[in-house]
């Protein structure tokens, strides 16, 4: 089974959202592409009543509103919607699996399964699956978050997941890990002489991780108030691109190296106390020139739930002692922005000094979103013949992985994601041990909260967060990379 592409394709959730604006799309784009088989066989599956027909006129409508213009073409939309066929099925309920099955048919080819549901329906829905023969030898299964809301959710789901798929067939996908500049992070270690000797405690002074929207709920009002930005973005995303920036270099570019690295990352996080954690909730404000509501007024009712979380972490091993990690994610920030950066330290000694040169220590900015970009500022001296003395100053060496590689064909990350599933590749997902140890340490930030009685700050929206979030680093003598 291992690395064999499947012949069918089972979407749950077909309906919803997330398959209209990402998977669809993602779909068609590898099929014209000749990514994936021209008889893949997709089905999709929710509880709406629709039969092929109307399944397909929603897949068309949802192509040609998301679609980029330039990936239109009728004839190959006409060839992917041949594709597409469609089963009803109201997943609590374990009778209508036969159905299911039985509309399937024949599945010894391998089959793949993309499931997007709430938390509650994962248990019915797995046991729906083994019950009806649909978790067999040739099938695995792609699962897609929110996967528990704490560790002991987190390990039921786990382990109802784990009584019909092994771990070899489980495949938990986080976005992020598809995009290509997280990606790049581990070229631009390990395929570069001159970054590893300094990726460590002696060359790095700090390194600081944003992941910042300027949206607020979006629709999204019960799910987030019951969630907050702990458990939706640093639980997965941000402790991922801490898992990548600080892991040794695994032995092999595979799927066991790369995890049992950052496994031991995620394992050796120190413990945050209440003075190195900020929580935040946007008030009114602005945001793009645009006036807009407080959270309490998006939500419809008071809320203590957090939209901003700022986090000064450690992770306790030889490789970072020493370096803190200050990570900040939240809604109705300044900008939209994903990126890394990395902190070197000073030079020991300043020979420019007596000349008036003043030194700044190099930095190096990995931007993930919206573009796409390295970014290292190194010390250059200005042109002049330096009578009033030498001027020393900031200069930015760029590498836009936009420009560099425009002629090569841009990828969302559900693209990668799905074609991966697909043909059983495991790497970009993330293992069991990963996410425990994850759900460990957010279950204790939640715990010193709850013991401290730790409130939200309110913020206005449209700044960078709490004035509490800037003290965090201040009294270190960092500021935040705004």
């Amino acid at each position: 089974m291992a690395n064999a592409q499947s012949r069918t394709l089972l979407l749950f959730g077909a309906t919803g959202d997330l398959s209209k604006r990402m998977l669809l799309p993602s779909l068609y784009a590898l099929h014209c592409d000749g990514l994936i088989a021209a008889d893949l066989r997709i089905m999709g599956t929710a509880r709406s009543e629709l039969d092929d027909e109307a399944f397909r006129a929603m897949a068309g409508e949802a192509l040609a509103h998301f679609l980029p213009e330039a990936r239109k073409d009728d004839e190959k939309i006409a060839s992917f919607l041949k594709q597409l066929s469609y089963q009803p099925l109201d997943a609590s309920k374990i009778e209508g699996f036969a159905a299911l099955a039985e509309r399937l048919g024949d599945i010894s080819g391998g089959m793949s399964i993309f499931l997007s549901t709430a938390p509650f329906l994962f248990t019915p829905t797995i046991q729906g699956l083994k019950s009806a023969g649909l978790a067999g030898e040739m099938v695995r299964i792609g699962l897609e978050k929110p996967l528990g809301n704490d560790l002991a959710s987190s390990c039921a789901i786990n382990d109802a997941v784990a009584h019909a798929f092994p771990e070899d067939r489980t495949f938990r996908i986080d976005h992020y890990l598809g995009k290509e500049t997280v990606q790049n992070l581990m070229a631009l270690r390990f395929a570069n002489m001159m970054f590893e000797p300094l990726w460590n405690a002696n060359g790095i002074e700090h390194i600081q991780i944003t992941v910042s929207e300027t949206v607020g709920l979006e629709g999204r009002h019960g799910f987030y108030d019951d969630t907050g930005a702990l458990r939706d973005m640093v639980q997965n995303h941000i402790l991922q691109l801490v898992a990548l920036t600080a892991m040794e270099p695994p032995a092999e570019f595979d799927a066991t190296s790369i995890r049992d690295e950052k496994v031991k990352v995620l394992r050796s996080l120190r413990p945050v106390s209440p003075n190195e954690v900020v929580r935040g909730q946007y008030g009114a404000g602005a945001v793009g020139g645009n006036s807009v509501s407080s959270y309490a007024d998006d939500l419809g009712k008071p809320s203590d739930t957090e939209t901003f979380v700022a986090i000064k972490a450690h992770v306790d091993n030889w490789r970072w002692q020493g370096v803190p990690f200050y990570l900040r994610t939240g809604k109705r920030l300044a900008e939209r922005r994903s990126e890394i950066v990395i902190q070197f330290k000073q030079v020991p000694h300043n020979i420019f000094a007596q000349r008036g040169g003043r030194l700044s220590a190099n930095r190096l900015v990995i931007r993930l979103q919206p573009e796409e970009y390295v970014r290292l500022l190194v010390m250059a001296k200005e042109p002049g013949l330096d009578r009033g003395g030498l001027i020393l100053r900031e200069v930015p060496l760029d590498l836009s992985l936009t420009a560099a590689f425009s002629k090569a064909q841009r990828r969302i990350a559900y693209e990668r994601l799905l074609l991966d599933l697909v043909d059983g590749e495991p790497t970009l997902f993330v293992r069991r041990d990963e996410v425990e140890a994850q759900w460990r340490w957010i279950d204790a930030i939640r715990k010193t909260w709850a013991d401290h009685a730790i409130e939200p700050k309110s913020y206005g929206s449209g700044s960078w967060g709490p004035s509490a979030a800037i003290a965090l680093t201040e009294r270190d003598g960092v500021s935040w990379n705004d």
